[in-house]
């Protein structure tokens, strides 16, 4: 049935076939405007907004191919259905070719007609979708790197647009370096809790006597050095999104409490009597076969299966390297906003050297390929010389010791800024530093702190 919103333009310079199907759409509840002329016809497209178009392929003073390209001039979102005679069948599927979403041969079914007609605006509302969620990423956390060439992250991103609309646990399956987080945050921005907490933690990061505590607080003096409550990340994160990243490598001892917070979403904080009621939406994460984990006793079965709503496969950059070139694009982009240089470019050698790869990193991986080229390049192109010179030539070219140690320090405090989500008490603490002698390292390697923010 369709919805009462959506507005359908007709266009036929034959008036019986045009009063026939309005009153066909009409009876199907879509809200009709028709047009005898070409001219008519683009002018409604000024006045109105439509969700679908119905262009008849010959008309009386020029083709539907015409009309349709008019239209889309002024609104390219809208999908176009070609009304056709049987022997123009080529000519209709040219028009396919230059932006059509389908034909219809003459005479047609009522209910074939209807049919076409859902599908064309199903396929609208999804691309609507996809660029008001790659907007809203855009916007808030500059992640145009969702690179969505690819037919697969194509499909994904049209997955994540539906299921940003319920508040379903949701499963994320992927290697390492190939968007989880990026996927989570897109998810969350998508849903009626995008003004809310996203916080997100990785369960393989954080030691096993301290995740407890973290993800669900504790009173105060629970263990030695809890010298006040605390509130853990599922309290931080009511009424908004809770993102478990690598949650196959939570211990089994913590796995129990988890399934009771996704089953009553309720718990007791570490030392705490009283259970905490949160409201949340749950995103999990891993890179590990859990069906494997579960057979091998290393992860609960019912604890899967309640996390196991909605899956998500991420497709390794391997499998989508037509994402390369763009991505590509993409980090020259934003490393030479952050290192000043005019690099505008990279050289047919170069990417065909990126193209063969078999990138076990990912996106991660291509994105750091591109750091250190950007980096170390002197032109204002990147030439093949400087791909995988850290990894393929790096016995040719030692950095020296002075180097090497400022290259790993740099990392090391990234590491802590990401899973301390920026907070330079905890940081520096986990480094064993004062915070003065931390923001020194920070000012040293060009850090900011606003950049590690979750949420």
């Amino acid at each position: 049935m369709a919805k009462s919103s959506e507005k359908i333009l007709v266009v036929d310079d034959d008036s019986n076939l045009l009063e026939v199907l309005r009153m066909r759409l009409e009876s199907a509840n879509y809200e009709v405007v028709t047009a005898l002329k070409e001219d008519d016809a683009v002018q409604a497209v000024r006045e109105h907004t439509f969700d679908l178009a119905i262009i008849d392929l010959q008309l009386a003073e020029r083709d539907g191919i015409s009309v349709m390209k008019d239209v889309h001039q002024i609104n390219p979102e809208i999908p176009v259905l070609i009304l056709t005679a049987y022997g123009s069948i080529e000519s209709a599927v040219e028009a396919m070719r230059k932006g059509a979403y389908s034909y219809l041969t003459k005479p047609f079914e009522p209910q074939e007609l209807l049919q076409q007609i859902d599908e064309a605006l199903e396929s609208g509302r999804l691309t609507s979708e996809i660029k008001k969620l790659k907007g809203l990423l855009v916007e808030k956390y500059d992640f145009a790197n969702i690179v969505a060439k690819s037919e697969k992250m194509q499909k994904i991103l049209g997955q994540v647009a539906i299921i940003a609309q319920t508040d379903s646990t949701v499963y994320i399956h992927g290697e390492s370096g190939t968007g989880k987080e990026l996927i989570a945050r897109a998810i969350h921005l998508g849903s009626n809790r995008k003004d809310k907490p996203f916080v997100a933690i990785n369960c393989a990061a954080i030691p096993d006597t301290l995740l407890e505590s973290e993800l669900f607080g504790h009173e105060k003096g629970a263990f030695t050095g809890a010298v006040q409550n605390t509130k853990g990340l599922f309290t931080q994160a009511h009424e908004g999104t809770i993102f478990l990243d690598e949650i196959g490598d939570m211990p089994l001892s913590l796995q129990q409490k988890s399934l009771r917070v996704l089953q009553e979403r309720q718990f007791y904080p570490v030392g705490g009597s009283k259970p905490v009621e949160v409201d949340v939406r749950v995103i999990v994460a891993t890179n590990k076969d859990l069906k494997k984990e579960v057979e091998e006793g290393r992860f609960r079965e019912d604890l899967f299966y309640r996390i196991h709503v909605i899956p998500i496969v991420l497709p390794p950059l391997r499998e989508r390297k037509e994402d390369v070139p763009p991505l590509v694009e993409h980090f020259l982009e934003k490393f030479s906003g952050k290192m000043r240089k005019e690099v505008n470019g990279i050289t047919s050698g170069a990417m065909q050297k990126l193209m063969l790869h078999d990138w076990p990193g990912n996106v991660r991986e291509l994105e750091n390929t591109i750091e250190f080229a950007m980096a170390m390049t002197q032109h204002n192109v990147i030439t093949e010389d400087l791909i995988f010179q850290t990894s393929s030539q790096a016995r040719e070219k030692l950095v020296s010791l002075k180097e090497a140690k400022a290259a790993f320090e740099k990392s090391y405090i990234i590491q802590l800024l990401e899973l301390t989500g920026g907070n330079i008490s905890k940081a520096s603490e986990m480094a064993g530093k004062y915070r003065a002698d931390f923001y020194n390292l920070l000012k040293k390697y060009d850090l900011k702190p606003e950049d590690f923010k979750k949420g």
